[in-house]
C-alpha cells in the first residue's frame, strides 16, 4: 500500500507501466466538477467517480475486500475518508468465494489499522492489501477510484 498526496504522484510512475497515464488523467481532469460515473481512460485503466455519504466502520468492513487482477488508486476529491487496512497474508477468514467477474474477494477480519484521506490525498492498494473504504459517517465523500489492470 502507498499513501501520499497528488503532488508526489510522479514518484510512483515506475511502480507500474500504467501509473503515469493514470496520474496524468487525474492531473488533467476537473475532478471537483466531474460527473459521477465510470469511464475508460485507456487500455487497462478505468475511472470510477462517486459522491456518497460515508459508511459506518461496520458497514464498510462487511465488504473488507481485495483484488487479484487490479490495483486500486483511490483519490479523495473532497471530504474526509477513513479506510481500514490489513495485509492479505494475515487474513484467513474469507467471506464467500473469489468473484472473477468483479475481481473481488471479501474477508471477515478485523483491520490492523485505519487511516484518513482528505482532499488530493490518495492510497494505492495492491492485491496484497485488504481494504474497506468510505468510512465517514454521514459526511459526503467525493472520490475517484482508478482500476489499473495487472
Amino acid at each position: 500500500m502507498i499513501i501520499d498526496t497528488i503532488q508526489n504522484a510522479h514518484k510512483y510512475f515506475s511502480v507500474h507501466p500504467l501509473f503515469e497515464k493514470a496520474f496524468d488523467y487525474i492531473k488533467h481532469t476537473d475532478l471537483a466538477n466531474a460527473e459521477v460515473g465510470k469511464a475508460d481512460i485507456a487500455e487497462g485503466l478505468k475511472a470510477i467517480i462517486s459522491n456518497n455519504k460515508g459508511k459506518t466502520a461496520a458497514d464498510s468492513l462487511a465488504k473488507f475486500e481485495c483484488h487479484n487482477n487490479n490495483i486500486d488508486i483511490q483519490l479523495c476529491i473532497s471530504g474526509v475518508e477513513t479506510i481500514a487496512w490489513k495485509p492479505r497474508e494475515k487474513c484467513v477468514a474469507t467471506k464467500g468465494d473469489y468473484n472473477p467477474e468483479k475481481d473481488v474477494l471479501f474477508y471477515d477480519e478485523a483491520p490492523d489499522t485505519y487511516f484518513q484521506l482528505t482532499d488530493n490525498q490518495f492510497a494505492i492498494f495492491f492485491p496484497e492489501d485488504v481494504h474497506a473504504p468510505m468510512i465517514g459517517g454521514d459526511a459526503e465523500i467525493k472520490k475517484l477510484v482508478i482500476k489499473v489492470k495487472i
